[in-house]
C-alpha cells in the first residue's frame, strides 16, 4: 500500500514568548505520539533537520535506518534533554564530558562516552561508546523532555546525500519515508554539530562544527586533536564492515546530485568547463570584478556570491547547495575556503562532498582537481 506525504506542521516559538502557543503545543503533542508508537518524526535544531525516533525502542531506531539507507556500521547521535538524562545514558563520564556539558550545553556539541547498558546496539553500531547531544532549539529539547526519554537523530535525509536546512529538504529527499515533519524554520548553524570523543587524552575532534577547536581548548584548558579533516592531511578511512567512532566520520558525505570540485583558481576552471559546453554554478567569496564580470554574461554560468564571514557562510551552504542542485547543471564549482580553524567545518564538508563514488577508497586527492559525486540512493 503506498504510504501517503508526511504532515508538515509549523512549529513556532519566539524567544519574547515564555510559552509556547497552543498550535505549536499540540503540534510536540502530536509528535510525541508519533514517536510513541515507534514512528519518525523529523525535528529542527540549530544545526540541521534531525530524523528521529525513541533513542531506546531498537525497532524504532532501525527504521531511522532504512528510510535514510544509512550503513549499520555509522552510530547515530542520540539527544537529550538535559545533563542528567545524558548521564543515564553513560556508562561512564569522563572530566571532559563534564566541562564540555556544563559550558556549552545545550549548543551544536556532541560528546562521546561511554555507553550504558541501556543504549541498544542498533544505535552505537555495536560499538562501546555513545554519542550524545543536548541541542539548543528549544522547542526540540521541550519535545524529549515531554517524551520522557531521548532521541536517536542524525540528519533527515538521504545517506551521503546534502543535510537539510529547511523542512522543505527533509520533505524532498525522504517524502513519505517519515511519518510527520515538524517545520521550525530555517537551521540558525546550517551545519552538524561537532563531535569531540571525550574517551581519549586530550579529547579528540572526530567531525568538525560550529564550536572550533580554539574554542573548546579555551573551554577545557588544553589541548584538543582533531582527526578525519581531509583539508589537514590524511584523511581516515572507515573500512568495510569496520563501525565507525563517531557520525560524520565517512569519506564521502554531504554530497549534491550535481558534481562539485573545489577549486583554489576557480575562474579559469569555470572559463575551461563553459569552453567544453559545461553548465556551472559557481560558489564564490572572489571580489575580482574582472573576472566576475566576465563569466557573468555567459549563459552557461549562475554565480552565487558566499558571504566572507565563515559563521554565515555555513549557516547558508546547504541551503545554497539544495537550490542550485535544482538547476540541472553539470558541475559546482566552489572557491576553496581559507585553511584556518574557523573554516575548517565548511573545508571538511565541501572536500567530503566533492569526492565522487570511484574515488572515496584513495587515501588521498588533490582539491584543487576536479572529483565528480553521483547521487547513488533514490530520493
Amino acid at each position: 500500500m503506498q504510504r501517503t506525504p508526511p504532515d508538515i506542521l509549523p512549529v513556532d516559538w519566539p524567544i519574547e514568548q515564555a510559552e509556547p502557543s497552543w498550535p505549536t503545543e499540540q503540534a510536540l503533542d502530536r509528535a510525541t505520539r508519533v514517536l510513541i508508537a515507534g514512528g519518525l518524526v523529523a525535528i529542527p535544531t540549530e544545526t540541521v533537520y534531525g530524523l528521529a525516533a525513541v533513542a531506546l525502542d531498537s525497532m524504532a531506531v532501525q527504521k531511522i535506518f532504512a528510510a535514510k539507507g544509512r550503513p549499520q556500521t555509522n552510530p547515530l547521535i542520540v539527544h537529550v534533554a538535559d545533563v542528567a538524562m545524558a548521564r543515564s545514558l553513560a556508562g561512564d563520564w569522563p572530566a571532559a564530558a563534564e566541562t564540555i556539558c556544563e559550558l556549552l550545553w545545550p549548543g551544536p556539541i556532541t560528546v562521546v562516552v561511554p555507553r550504558a547498558a541501556i543504549v541498544p546496539d542498533v544505535v552505537t553500531a555495536g560499538g562501546s561508546t555513545v554519542a550524545l547531544r543536548c541541542p539548543e532549539h528549544r522547542l526540540t529539547r521541550r519535545l524529549i523532555a515531554k517524551l520522557g526519554v531521548p532521541l536517536a537523530a542524525p540528519s533527515a535525509n538521504r545517506s551521503l546525500g546534502l543535510s537539510p536546512t529547511t523542512a522543505g529538504h527533509v520533505a524532498e529527499s525522504l517524502g513519505n519515508r517519515v511519518d510527520l515533519i515538524l517545520d521550525g524554520g530555517p537551521c540558525r548553524h546550517g551545519i552538524e554539530s561537532t563531535v569531540v570523543d571525550c574517551t581519549t587524552t586530550p579529547p579528540r575532534i572526530l567531525r568538525l562544527g560550529p564550536i572550533h577547536r580554539d574554542q573548546l581548548e579555551k573551554v577545557l584548558g588544553q589541548s584538543v586533536v582533531i582527526t578525519s579533516f581531509h583539508g589537514e592531511g590524511t584523511p581516515s578511512q572507515i573500512a568495510s564492515g569496520a563501525v565507525a567512532r563517531s557520525p560524520g566520520m565517512l569519506v564521502r558525505h554531504y554530497a549534491p546530485r550535481t558534481p562539485l570540485q573545489l577549486s583554489t583558481c576557480s575562474a579559469q576552471c569555470i572559463a575551461r568547463l563553459v569552453q567544453s559546453g559545461k553548465r556551472v554554478g559557481w560558489l564564490t567569496f572572489q571580489d575580482e570584478k574582472s573576472q566576475l564580470t566576465a563569466l557573468a554574461a555567459s549563459p552557461s554560468v549562475i554565480i552565487l556570491p558566499m558571504p566572507l564571514d565563515p559563521d554565515v557562510f555555513a549557516s547558508q551552504l546547504y541551503a545554497t547547495l539544495h537550490a542550485i542542485d535544482q538547476r540541472q547543471l553539470d558541475m559546482i564549482v566552489v572557491d576553496m575556503p581559507p585553511a584556518t580553524d574557523a573554516w575548517g567545518a565548511i573545508r571538511d564538508r565541501l572536500t567530503r562532498a566533492s569526492i565522487g563514488p570511484q574515488e572515496k577508497d584513495s587515501r588521498s586527492h588533490d582539491s584543487s582537481t576536479t572529483h565528480t559525486n553521483a547521487f547513488e540512493e533514490t530520493a
